[in-house]
């Protein structure tokens, strides 16, 4: 049998409990048809890069299948079909990973660490302005008055061009 990771994005009406179901669900479709399915990560409700069918957020779900082709078909074809459903993926890999994914693995890492709060700051308070603008002695001041264009001389009629010299 080949092996699958599987995530699938739920509308953010749903409540989690709901979402769950939908879980089961498709893990019955999948047994019915002779596979299995292993690790099951619910990822949370986290918003969209752009909106799917008028929603900002979604429930992403992560499973690692291990079906015939045939239990794959029927369940993304009843995934097609529901509501709840936005949008699906399916993967197939040579062997399934050990441990959290990587989305599971970033929350922890993040949470290990205690947030954005506890960093180290070497660098004290800023103020917007707070830069030394200086006199700028490797350039000559601006001068924005009528005589932008008086050091680059007269300007002389492109050639080929409509009212230019030919």
């Amino acid at each position: 049998m080949a092996l699958y990771e599987h995530v699938f994005l739920a509308r953010q009406d749903l409540s989690q409990q709901q979402v769950d179901a939908l879980v089961e669900q498709y893990k019955g479709v999948i047994s019915a048809n002779g596979g299995s399915v292993g690790r099951v990560e619910n990822w949370g409700l986290k918003s969209l890069t752009y909106r799917v069918n008028k929603n900002r957020k979604a429930y992403y779900t992560l499973m690692d299948i291990t079906c015939p082709p045939a239990a794959l078909n029927e369940m993304e074809r009843q995934m097609g079909l529901s509501e709840d459903v936005l949008r699906f993926l399916t993967i197939k890999v040579d062997a399934h990973e050990e441990g959290p994914s990587a989305m599971m693995q970033k929350r922890e890492e993040r949470s290990e660490r205690g947030g954005f709060g506890d960093r180290d700051r070497d660098r004290g308070p800023r103020s917007f302005g707070d830069r030394d603008r200086g006199d700028r002695g490797d350039r000559p001041p601006r001068s924005f008055g009528g005589d932008a264009g008086a050091d680059r001389g007269p300007r002389r009629p492109r050639e080929g061009v409509e009212g230019g010299a030919q």
